[in-house]
């Protein structure tokens, strides 16, 4: 059964990776795409005249699916507003965006620019904010109108985000930004008929390749756990009708494991019931964290 027919998305970052995969199964699941790829590197440089988001439009199209390219940029607002404006114009409407469009800039914390951070926050913070932001201003006036909505947003958070990476903390503290906008988003949007989840995906990539190298191998004819197309289902049946009940979620796959993160939660606890005085909080604080459960570790420790 094709779980997104007649659905219409938006994926960002659709030209390569991860967004390609998402591009390729929402239109087998029966979703008109519009593939949104400004076609650049890995770290946000200009890549030449190659334009893989309408390669991607031209693969759907081949198979008999329906999308549309786009070029804007995700981080700035009236980008934000051309990419929306894409799907209103050619599809009549919008039923989910999927966050995805993204690049890296690995520094170790002591080596980061304040240009290196600013980019990475931008693409990937920003860029969230801007299309989504748009998307949610034409789903509030179908709703004040009176119209039926039952709409997506589908950020791209990362267990760098979750638990940090070294060598990485632009790009953690980005994407641990948006596992909370998630949040956010969903706690104030249900009210208009929108939810909003985000996903922690493991897959080879452009920008991971570059992190993992050879731990992202596959040995011949065994599962590839990496394969960009193993989160895309996922994806597909999150942008669907029969995800309206989920919402501020934080989705975890690797392979075929589909797992839920619990995010912050509270920890061990100690109440004096009156004021502590300094030294007594390094006995406190000395049992707590041996009570507490074991954290993940940060990546590359």
């Amino acid at each position: 059964m094709s779980v997104c027919e007649g659905r219409i998305v938006i994926v960002t970052g659709a030209g390569r990776g991860l967004g390609r995969s998402y591009a390729l199964e929402l239109a087998r699941q029966g979703a008109s795409v519009v593939v949104n790829d400004l076609g650049v590197g890995t770290h946000g440089e200009a890549a030449g005249a190659d334009r893989p988001a309408q390669q991607v439009v031209d693969e759907i199209v081949a198979a008999g699916g329906k999308a549309v390219a786009n070029y804007d940029d995700v981080s700035d607002w009236e980008g934000g507003k051309s990419i929306v404006e894409t799907a209103l114009s050619q599809f009549r409407g919008l039923d989910a965006v999927v966050n995805n469009a993204g690049f890296v800039r690995d520094r170790m914390f002591v080596s980061s620019t304040p240009e290196e951070w600013d980019a990475v926050l931008n693409v990937h913070l920003r860029g969230h904010f801007c299309t989504s932001r748009h998307a949610v201003d034409y789903w509030r006036a179908q709703q004040k109108a009176g119209a039926p909505v039952d709409a997506r947003i589908i950020n791209t958070s990362s267990g760098a985000g979750l638990q940090g990476s070294i060598g990485q903390s632009a790009y953690a503290a980005a994407k641990g930004g948006i596992a909370a906008l998630t949040l956010v988003q969903a706690a104030e949007l249900k009210r208009y008929g929108i939810t909003a989840n985000a996903l922690a995906p493991n897959a080879r990539t452009r920008m991971t390749e570059g992190a993992f190298g050879d731990a992202m191998s596959v040995a011949e004819g065994a599962f590839d756990i990496f394969d960009p197309d193993n989160t895309a289902p996922l994806v597909a049946w999150l942008c669907s009708a029969e995800a309206k009940d989920v919402t501020g979620q934080v989705f975890e796959l690797l392979g075929g494991k589909i797992s839920l993160a619990l995010g912050w939660t509270d920890g061990p606890a100690e109440d004096k019931g009156a004021r502590w005085k300094a030294d007594e909080i390094g006995r406190a604080v000395t049992d707590l964290l041996a009570r507490r459960p074991a954290a993940k570790p940060v990546y590359g420790l």
